[in-house]
């Protein structure tokens, strides 16, 4: 199966309250590979590539109002890309 990758740029109260962490947790009970960033202006840049429906899953969590899944912080909005995947390999917090 094919592969593909979402950059997604997560606005809202985001940073200092475990939102990376709880990202890669999600992201690696779906099986998915990337990042979590922190960016100077505040927003978080997800980045995960896998199975496209697992993506999406994803994707689906970072924007549900209200978390079913305990997610911390408080997220106003969330900006997707998409593009083919590029190879990546585990899941980090930067």
């Amino acid at each position: 199966m094919s592969s593909i990758r979402l950059t997604a740029f997560v606005h809202g109260h985001v940073q200092g309250v475990g939102f990376r962490w709880w990202t890669r947790s999600v992201a690696l009970e779906l099986g998915l590979a990337g990042s979590a960033s922190n960016l100077a202006d505040g927003r978080v840049c997800v980045v995960a590539e896998g199975e496209p429906e697992k993506v999406k899953a994803l994707l689906e969590a970072l924007r549900e109002q209200p978390s079913s899944r305990r997610r911390p912080g408080a997220v106003t909005a969330v900006i997707e890309q998409w593009a083919e995947a590029r190879g990546e390999s585990g899941f980090v917090e930067r």
